[in-house]
């Protein structure tokens, strides 16, 4: 590990971000790149120098890097119960489609939805882009694991490819611009 990538971990408090920082770095090199490939622009994005494309997530004990051709934005979330009371700070439409008596699917699409639009942020990574108001994700089943979605905002209009999967009670979401 570098000097600079060894301040920085010496440098912050928590064990668990100390792991998260350096099982990205970990990933990178089972990639096939070195922190020396990665840099951040002035928003935080994470940017590879070949020109690829890269996403990074952490949530607990997990890490995981997206590397695409293509724009791509990933995110992990654990499904819990606290997100059926922020449900709608983050959801609009999507309430046309959630049965909320089924307790258990209702937390995994919700977990869906909200890892979507973190991932889709991550993409486009605009001030004033509402999770509510300017993303929305189609209907969609838990056993197809793919869904789409769309970011209305500022005049912009884009769609997005979708991709999930359950691993160990936390939900993985990737995104790919349509």
């Amino acid at each position: 590990m570098d000097s600079k990538c060894q301040s920085r971990v010496e440098n912050m408090k928590s064990e668990l971000h100390q792991r998260g920082f350096l099982s990205v770095r970990k990933l990178l090199s089972e990639a096939g790149y070195s922190s020396f490939d990665l840099y951040y622009d002035v928003f935080g994005k994470p940017h590879l120098h070949d020109g690829k494309h890269i996403s990074i997530t952490h949530s607990y004990e997990f890490s995981s890097i997206i590397i695409s051709d293509e724009i791509v934005g990933i995110d992990m979330e654990l499904q819990r119960e606290k997100i059926l009371r922020i449900a709608d700070k983050f959801c609009d439409t999507e309430f046309d489609y959630l049965d909320r008596k089924n307790t258990a699917e209702y937390i995994k699409k919700l977990t869906v939805i909200w890892g979507a639009k973190e991932a889709i942020f991550k993409i486009r990574n605009e001030k004033g882009i509402s999770f509510k108001d300017h993303i929305s994700v189609n209907q969609f089943d838990l056993d197809n694991n793919q869904a789409t979605a769309s970011l209305n905002f500022n005049g912009l209009n884009k769609g997005f490819r979708l991709y999930f999967e359950e691993i160990e009670n936390f939900t993985l979401v990737y995104a790919l611009e349509q």
